[in-house]
């Protein structure tokens, strides 16, 4: 599998213009864009824009859905594949090197973007309206890029592509809300798996389910999964995880016989004491309390 370490090599095998900077570049897709033939890994960040009319995309093994959205993102070291792209209309492509990064503000800001993990078929859909705004941005980036760049121009570049990124953010969020009648509610969801886990006896035979295995029986990536609850209801995929088995325990420990230690155990509790601070977070006071209480 191809990986590139510098911007100077993916320009030359795609037969794109000599990149302007050797830590970031842009490129301008005018009805056709593919990089490469096959499987590639970079050290870039890659933004994306494109309404894709036919072609391959994949992250990994997932394959882009030409109805899905027009905006993607990709991070360092995630295997990516785009052949025989033609779009319905103009696309473009940003690349950021990691080290373009260093001692910027969105060095770290950047890794805080979930959708930098989410699946190819979790893009991002803009409107019209929402189009233009981050047409408006890579214009101000390209205008940078193409002139004369100087010891200003990092900053303002990096200035614009956090604030595409901000508002693409935003933008996913609307789209949660706006997409929630076609998918249904995760919550819903989330729960009726967390039932479906609890009834099948894993909790006894695999222990806590984690977030990637919840998000996998949804069908979503993990990131996208806690960004949606998170936008549903004000919580992540593991505080539901939490809430859920704390909510079990609570009847278990009011209408059962069993011990606290028992019934953390039935629950996937490896460690007693992880058991009883989260329920007295959740709870607001120790299970043993709570029994004692419920007991009489």
């Amino acid at each position: 599998m191809k990986h590139y370490k510098n911007l100077s090599d993916l320009h030359r095998d795609n037969g794109f213009p000599p990149n302007e900077n050797p830590l970031f570049s842009i490129y301008q897709c005018n009805g056709a864009c593919s990089i490469g033939a096959q499987e590639f890994t970079s050290d870039f960040y890659m933004l994306g824009f494109k309404k894709l009319k036919s072609g391959v995309v994949l992250y990994g093994r997932t394959k882009y859905d030409h109805d899905c959205g027009s905006m993607m993102f990709v991070k360092p070291r995630q295997v990516i594949e785009m052949r025989n792209l033609h779009l319905d209309e103009d696309g473009f492509l940003i690349f950021i090197h990691e080290d373009f990064l260093n001692g910027h503000i969105l060095h770290n800001e950047i890794k805080k973007y979930h959708f930098f993990d989410y699946e190819i078929n979790e893009a991002l859909h803009l409107s019209p309206k929402e189009e233009t705004t981050i047409w408006d941005l890579y214009r101000k980036i390209e205008n940078e890029y193409n002139n004369n760049q100087d010891e200003y121009s990092r900053e303002i570049i990096l200035a614009n592509v956090g604030t595409m990124l901000k508002y693409a953010q935003r933008f996913y969020k609307r789209q949660f809300i706006n997409r929630s009648e076609i998918s249904g509610k995760t919550v819903s969801r989330f729960v009726e798996e967390m039932d479906a886990y609890l009834a099948n006896g894993l909790l006894h035979s695999k222990g806590l389910p984690s977030v990637q295995y919840m998000a996998e029986r949804l069908n979503i990536s993990s990131g996208y999964l806690t960004d949606v609850l998170k936008q549903e209801s004000g919580k992540t995929a593991l505080e539901h995880i939490h809430i859920y088995l704390i909510s079990e325990a609570k009847n278990r420990l009011k209408y059962e016989e069993q011990s606290v230690s028992e019934i953390a155990y039935a629950l996937g509790f490896d460690n007693l004491s992880y058991f009883s601070r989260l329920f007295k977070k959740e709870v607001g006071m120790t299970p043993i309390l709570f029994k004692k209480q419920s007991l009489n």
